[in-house]
């Protein structure tokens, strides 16, 4: 945990409003304040969206790289940096989907070593859960973009519909009507593919 002090006081004991003072007056600590607060939040949103633990650490990285290039922007909601860093977040793993079908395109095209090593076994576990991650996104990715930030914004980081609004800067009732829809379509998705494996 970051100990760093600000004004003579203990900078883990202030609110975020006074952490983002902090932040848009170039104070690094503040940054380092908010992450640890924060990157577990962010790093389990970015996972949820990437369906991988690597493209996950990248990407919480990246949030709060941008975070501090974008410092003088910073938005609060009820008191709270996390919508603000939400958004960015979404943006991030936007952008990380986009990079990685274009590497797979790539990748897809290059002929297949057959003598390559199989090292399956060793990552067994790891590899269940990005699988498992992976059926859910696929499913995920069937709504439209903007209902899938909606959904993954407050099912799955347990954003308010006021914090989700805050961070995609659209209206809570928006947000309201956005995931009524997403979640009755991604339950028929989700159904439909359980009863195509039956």
């Amino acid at each position: 945990m970051v100990t760093s002090i600000f004004g003579g006081i203990d900078m883990a004991e202030l609110s975020d409003n006074e952490l983002v003072d902090g932040l848009r007056n170039g104070e690094g600590s503040a940054l380092g304040i908010l992450f640890d607060r924060y990157a577990d939040r962010i790093y389990n949103h970015c996972f949820r969206r990437t369906a991988s633990w690597d493209a996950a650490q990248d990407a919480t990285s990246t949030v709060f790289l941008e975070a501090w290039r974008g410092r003088e922007r910073v938005m609060l909601h009820d008191s709270s940096a996390l919508p603000w860093l939400y958004g960015i977040a979404t943006n991030v793993c936007r952008n990380l989907n986009r990079k990685q079908r274009r590497h797979l395109a790539a990748v897809r095209r290059l002929p297949v070593d057959a003598d390559s090593p199989d090292h399956a076994e060793a990552v067994i576990g790891r590899l269940d859960d990005e699988r498992r991650m992976a059926a859910l996104l696929t499913a995920h990715e069937g709504l439209p973009r903007r209902d899938q930030e909606i959904f993954s914004l407050v099912v799955w980081s347990e954003l308010t519909y006021e914090q989700a609004a805050a961070a995609l800067g659209i209206p809570v009732g928006t947000v309201r009507s956005r995931l009524s829809r997403a979640r009755r379509r991604l339950h028929a998705a989700v159904s439909e593919g359980e009863n195509d494996h039956d």
